[in-house]
């Protein structure tokens, strides 16, 4: 396997991220992650999604640490400060499933309070069905686990640009993406993983991995969690933003579906867009915080 992996020197001087960095070997590739808060707290585990990176959380991560929980913030393969595969074949939903897996083996996570976002939720939600004895919590946020699909149009139009835009501006698509304004220091900080496009086949492979049909290779996998999920009794909270139109209205889906979720204080941020961390980071880290010390330990 072709590895790239991006210079350190671009991440120094990253606004609100001087986190120490972390790294973990896994199948022969180096997995970075933040590790934050007391070594003996409570596990929150953030998970991010495409084409983002743990720079996502790092307005929820003082606030988190500051309760007293144990924060870990990992990047995917293929993002952040993680390596990237250089080719497309490299990358399947499989794979990246037995990464983090590997990751939470590798530092035998336990305890586990979920928090998972976009393509976070399609591994983190596969990954607490498949190991329900690591996880206590789960928080779903502007995430789901499809199985079969089909797909609704605002998904099928970012499947589509991904693929046909000439060169793909990750700073200038999560500021799309958003509801307030990104600074341009903002912007340039999700770029930074990425010196140019050799960097960016995960981030353009990711959205041909989202199974839409039933015979798609990860679809019975997750139909599998979804049995999982539809007798998971311990605690399950969706915090999903406003102004999403790819997620809309699968938070109500978990809500109906999920017996953990029955009776949680379920939370629909307003003036928030897809990545609601940017929008509302603080709101969104004190609700979680608030969810955990209201829920027993499982």
């Amino acid at each position: 396997m072709d590895i790239l992996r991006t210079p350190d020197e671009r991440f120094i001087n990253l606004p609100g991220y001087n986190f120490v960095p972390h790294y973990v070997e896994i199948a022969g590739l180096r997995i970075h992650y933040v590790d934050e808060g007391p070594e003996d707290g409570e596990l929150v585990l953030l998970l991010h999604g495409e084409p983002s990176w743990s720079f996502l959380y790092r307005k929820m991560i003082p606030t988190i640490a500051a309760a007293g929980y144990r924060v870990i913030a990992p990047d995917l393969v293929g993002f952040g400060r993680s390596d990237k595969p250089a080719r497309r074949e490299d990358y399947t939903y499989q794979r990246h499933v037995n990464w983090v897996r590997g990751l939470l083996r590798a530092l035998d996570l336990r305890d586990i309070t979920l928090v998972c976002h976009d393509w976070g939720g399609l591994i983190g939600l596969r990954l607490a069905a498949e190991h329900e004895w690591r996880f206590s919590r789960i928080v779903a946020s502007n995430t789901f686990l499809p199985s079969s699909g089909p797909p609704n149009k605002a998904f099928l139009r970012w499947r589509s640009y991904s693929q046909e835009v000439p060169a793909f501006h990750v700073g200038s698509i999560i500021k799309s993406a958003c509801v307030s304004e990104l600074a341009p220091d903002i912007i340039a900080a999700y770029n930074a993983p990425f010196p140019d496009e050799r960097y960016k086949v995960g981030v353009r492979q990711f959205p041909l991995l989202v199974p839409i049909t039933p015979s798609d290779p990860a679809a019975q996998a997750n139909r599998s969690a979804w049995e999982v999920l539809k007798r998971w009794e311990k605690p399950f909270l969706t915090a999903f933003s406003d102004s999403d139109p790819i997620t809309r209205g699968y938070d109500t889906f978990f809500q109906a579906t999920v017996p953990g979720a029955q009776g949680q204080p379920h939370r629909t941020i307003v003036e928030a867009g897809h990545f609601l961390q940017e929008d509302k980071g603080p709101e969104l880290a004190q609700i979680i915080v608030s969810f955990m010390e209201s829920t027993a330990r499982y």
